[in-house]
C-alpha cells in the first residue's frame, strides 16, 4: 500500500526546498534506499511541474569498494563526469538511506582524503552547493530507527512529522535570532568541560528552515577564523566517514585546534590533519527544531536538536564565508538542555540562552515545544 506521507514529503522537497520551476533540470540522487517510492514520486512530481528529472541510484557497498581502491586518477575521472552532469542542473535532491551506517568505517583515511579532495569537493562544494537549489535528507530505514533507539513504525511516524514541519512558522520565529546574531561580535559558551570564546562579527547569518536540509531548523554563521580560544567538550556521538566518535574534546588557540581527543583519538587527528583548514572552523550554528530532542547518530537530525548548537571543523559555506577552505566539513553537536548537563551562550556579555532555552523576550517563540 502506498504511503501518502511519501507524496507529502515529495511536495515539500519540490515546492518548498527546491522551488522547482518549469524547464529546470533536477538531479535526484538516491543512495541505499530500501525501495523507490519517494524517487518515483519526485520524478512524477517534477514532470508534472514541467521540470526535467534525472535519477542516479547508488549503493554504499559499491562506493566502499571504489573508495578503498581510490587513486587520484579514478577519483578525478568520477569527478569529471559527475561535475559535467551537475553543471547542467538547476536543482538537486539527495536522498541517503543506509543498510549499514558503518559501511565506510574500514576505508583508510588516505583513501577517503582522495575521494574528498578529487571527487566530493569539486562536485558538491564547488558546483552543487554554490550553483543549484539543493536539498539533502535521510530516508527512514531499520538501521536508522535502531540508531534512534526506536521501533521502525514509531520512527517512521516521527520522521514524517519532523520532515514535513511548518517551515513557514519556523522561519518567522528565527527572525529575531538572526537580527541578534547579525549585531553580535563576541560569543561566549560555557558548560561542563566547555569554556569557549570567539567572534562572529561581520560574518553573514543564514536562517535554515527547509530550503537545504530536511528536517531543518538552525541559524548558522561562521566564527572569525582565528578568533576561537578555549576548550569544548561535545556531549553527543558523531558518525563520520563510517566511524562513531564520542567524547570529542578540542582545545583552540587563535582559531586552530591544537589538541584533540576522543574515543578514537588517532582517527580523529587523522581527519583533522586532512589539510590546513581542517583544524579551523567553518561554521557555528544554533539548533531550533524542538521536535528533535535526542541524538540519533545522524548529522542532518542531530545538528537541528532544540537546545543545541554545533561547531564545524573544516570548510565554510560561501554564503557565510570566513575564509576557511578544507575538504572536510564536520558538524559536531553539543546539547545544553539540563538533561545533557546544561550550559549558557552569551552575546557580547548578554545571556542569550541558558540550559537550552532562550532568555530574551523576543526569542520566546523558539522555546515552544522544548
Amino acid at each position: 500500500m502506498h504511503d501518502p506521507r511519501i507524496d507529502q514529503l515529495a511536495e515539500v522537497l519540490l515546492d518548498h526546498s527546491c522551488q522547482l520551476q518549469e524547464g529546470e533540470n533536477v538531479l535526484i540522487e538516491a543512495i541505499d534506499l530500501p525501495e523507490p517510492n519517494l524517487v518515483c514520486s519526485l520524478v512524477e512530481g517534477a514532470a508534472k511541474r514541467g521540470a526535467i528529472p534525472l535519477v542516479t541510484w547508488k549503493n554504499q557497498s559499491v562506493l566502499r569498494s571504489m573508495y578503498r581502491e581510490a587513486t587520484v586518477e579514478s577519483m578525478q575521472l568520477a569527478s569529471k563526469f559527475e561535475a559535467a552532469r551537475m553543471s547542467e542542473m538547476q536543482a538537486y535532491i539527495g536522498i541517503r538511506g543506509s543498510a549499514n551506517s558503518s559501511q565506510l568505517g574500514d576505508v583508510p583515511q588516505e583513501k577517503m582524503d582522495l575521494y574528498q579532495k578529487h571527487w566530493w569537493h569539486p562536485v558538491h562544494s564547488s558546483l552543487r552547493v554554490t550553483g543549484t537549489k539543493w536539498v539533502v535528507l535521510r530516508y527512514p530505514t531499520d538501521s536508522f530507527a535502531q540508531a534512534a533507539q526506536m521501533s521502525t513504525r514509531a520512527f517512521e511516524d516521527f520522521y514524517f512529522k519532523v520532515c514535513t514541519a511548518d517551515y513557514a512558522a519556523m522561519a518567522e520565529a528565527q527572525k529575531p535570532l538572526v537580527e541578534r546574531m547579525e549585531k553580535a561580535d563576541q560569543v561566549r559558551i560555557v558548560g561542563p568541560g566547555t569554556e569557549l570564546e570567539f567572534s562572529i562579527k561581520d560574518i553573514t547569518v543564514v536562517p535554515c528552515n527547509g530550503s537545504r536540509n530536511i528536517p531543518d531548523g538552525e541559524v548558522f554563521t561562521a566564527p572569525v577564523r582565528d578568533s576561537i580560544n578555549g576548550k569544548i567538550a561535545f556531549n553527543t556521538q558523531s558518525r563520520y566517514q563510517g566511524t562513531v566518535f564520542s567524547d570529542i574534546c578540542f582545545e583552540f588557540k587563535d582559531g586552530k585546534i591544537v589538541n584533540a581527543t576522543a574515543n578514537e583519538t588517532e582517527k580523529l587527528n587523522a581527519i583533522l590533519d586532512s589539510d590546513e583548514g581542517a583544524r579551523y572552523c567553518g561554521e557555528w550554528a544554533i539548533g531550533t527544531n524542538n521536535h528533535v530532542k535526542h541524538p540519533m547518530l545522524d548529522t542532518l537530525f542531530d545538528e537541528k536538536i532544540g537546545g543545541s548548537f554545533h561547531l564545524t571543523p573544516g570548510n565554510c559555506y560561501d554564503i557565510a564565508n570566513n575564509g576557511n577552505d578544507s575538504v572536510i566539513h564536520w558538524d559536531l553537536v553539543l546539547i545544553q538542555r539540563p538533561d545533557y548537563g546544561g550550559g549558557e551562550i552569551y552575546f557580547d556579555g548578554e545571556l542569550l540562552r541558558k540550559d537550552g532555552k532562550f532568555v530574551p523576550d523576543d526569542l520566546q517563540a523558539l522555546n515552544v515545544g522544548l
